[in-house]
């Protein structure tokens, strides 16, 4: 199970490389992943075979493979390597800071409608049909990506509206 930050997007990019891997070893055309999601929510993300980019990916752990031969430290097409994070120790006091104050007041100030925001959102996708690629009604339309992520347009609307 993928942590609750992952989104469906999200998840299907991370395993994308491993998944084309998988396709390329055992020539297959299609795969699937399988995620469930932090409401408990089991999605199914169907990709299809990309033989460029499986061909890249080989290539890289072709060379990879040389280096832990050869013993040579990898570099990923020649570009140096992320640098380690650093652990964070110290607690920092931001009052002195401007800017800090404008954003933190914004934080304070919208983080109601946020939460506000989220909880219809969660329910408006719960409520979209999973053979459905686009729902539309009450000025809202939802859209499903081809990797299963939904994701919300605000459209414009009549003077009349259906009764709730």
């Amino acid at each position: 199970m993928l942590p609750w930050s992952f989104s469906e997007e999200a998840a299907a990019e991370k395993y994308m490389p491993q998944l084309q891997h998988n396709m390329w070893v055992v020539a297959a055309r299609n795969a699937v992943l399988s995620v469930i999601t932090g409401g408990g929510k089991w999605v199914e993300i169907t990709t299809h075979a990309d033989p460029l980019y499986q061909h890249l990916i080989v290539t890289a752990e072709r060379k990879f493979w040389r280096c832990v031969e050869s013993g040579e430290p990898p570099r990923v097409f020649g570009v140096d390597p992320p640098k380690p994070r650093i652990e964070a120790v110290r607690i920092v006091d931001m009052n002195s800071s401007n800017s800090w104050a404008e954003f933190a007041a914004l934080f304070r100030d919208t983080r109601q409608a946020f939460l506000d925001h989220e909880r219809p959102k969660t329910e408006l996708k719960a409520l979209m049909p999973a053979v459905a690629k686009e729902a539309i009604g009450h000025g809202v339309r939802a859209k499903r990506s081809k990797s299963g992520a939904i994701s919300f347009d605000l459209l414009e609307t009549e003077a009349s509206h259906a009764a709730l």
